[in-house]
């Protein structure tokens, strides 16, 4: 379910919105800002899998990638996806 949010900009930042909302790509400010939120949390995502991979690597110990751990790997990902579609996000 939706909930407002209330957000103080600056003239030239709200401006640069308007632009991009008059430009197309985005039909409302919502839109604008929930495009910009999810990318975010891509960004986070991307960023918590490669301090974990880091982590993994400097620990020295070995990583044992059988059948077991593909077939899981796969469905964490579908399960991943199929969520993100029915959240209704683009990427």
């Amino acid at each position: 379910m939706p909930t407002t949010m209330t957000i103080s900009l600056p003239d030239d930042m709200k401006a640069f919105i308007e632009q991009r909302i008059k430009g197309g790509r985005y039909s409302s400010v919502s839109e604008f800002i929930r495009q910009l939120v999810r990318e975010d949390q891509k960004r986070a995502e991307q960023e918590k899998l490669e301090r974990m991979w880091t982590e993994g690597i400097e620990s020295g110990q070995p990583i044992r990638a059988n059948d077991k751990y593909w077939e899981d790997m796969r469905k964490r990902v579908q399960a991943r996806v199929a969520a993100r579609k029915s959240n209704g996000s683009r990427k």
